[in-house]
C-alpha cells in the first residue's frame, strides 16, 4: 500500500519542495499513511467498514476533492470498487458529490471538521438501526394483537401476550427517544452541552 501512497503523494511532495532526498519523502509518505490508518481505526469502532476510513483519510490529509481515479490510484482499489466507497460515504453523509468549472470527471469532497463527520456517522447508523426496528416493532405487535383478539386463548397464555405486548410497547418508546436522541444530535445541540475545544 505504500507503494501507491508514494506513486500518489510522493510526485506532489516532489514538485512543492525541491532538493527533497527520497528518504526523508519515504518518512512524510508513511506519516500520512498512519494518519490514514488512524481514521480508518477510528471510523471502524463505528461499524464502518476501514475503506471508507481510508478515503476519508485521503481526502481530509489532501484538502481538496479528489476523483474516483484519484482515490483509485492512492488506495490501490479499482475504480469500481472507488465508486462503491464513495457512493457507500455519500449516503451516510460524510462526503458529498462537488463541481468544479473546467472539470469533467466527478469530484468527492469531504468536511474537515471531525465533530461533524462524527455526527453524521453516528447519527446515519442509528436511523438505519431505528427505522429497520420500528418497522420489526409494529408488524409484530399487529400480529399479536390480532392474535389476541381472534384467538380464545389460556388464561396464562392471554397473560403472556399480554407481558409481550407491553415489552413491545416499551422497545417503541426505547426507539422514540433514540430517534430524539438522533434529532438532538443532528441539530448541533450537542455542542452546547459538550463544546468543541476552542483553537487557541
Amino acid at each position: 500500500m505504500v507503494h501507491h501512497f508514494l506513486q500518489y503523494f510522493g510526485k506532489a511532495a516532489k514538485r512543492s519542495i525541491s532538493g527533497m532526498e527520497e528518504k526523508t519523502l519515504d518518512k512524510v509518505v508513511r506519516a500520512k499513511e498512519q494518519y490514514i490508518e488512524k481514521i480508518a481505526d477510528h471510523i471502524r469502532a463505528f461499524g464502518i467498514p476501514p475503506t471508507v476510513g481510508r478515503v476519508l483519510g485521503i481526502i481530509y490529509i489532501n484538502h481538496r476533492p479528489m476523483t474516483l481515479d484519484e482515490l483509485s490510484q492512492a488506495t490501490g482499489m479499482s475504480k469500481t470498487r472507488m465508486s462503491q466507497v464513495v457512493r457507500e460515504m455519500v449516503d451516510m453523509n460524510i462526503a458529498e458529490k462537488v463541481f468544479e468549472k473546467g472539470v469533467r470527471k466527478d469530484l468527492y469532497n469531504v468536511g474537515l471538521d471531525f465533530y461533524d463527520t462524527f455526527v453524521a456517522i453516528f447519527t446515519s447508523n442509528l436511523r438505519k438501526i431505528i427505522h429497520r426496528n420500528k418497522f420489526f416493532e409494529k408488524k409484530f405487535a399487529r400480529e399479536l394483537a390480532e392474535l389476541k383478539d381472534n384467538e380464545e386463548l389460556p388464561p396464562e397464555m392471554e397473560k403472556q401476550l399480554n407481558h409481550f405486548l407491553n415489552e413491545l410497547f416499551n422497545l417503541a418508546e426505547y426507539y422514540d427517544w433514540l430517534s430524539r436522541l438522533v434529532d438532538f444530535f443532528e441539530s448541533g445541540k450537542i455542542f452546547e452541552y459538550v463544546p468543541k475545544k476552542k483553537q487557541e
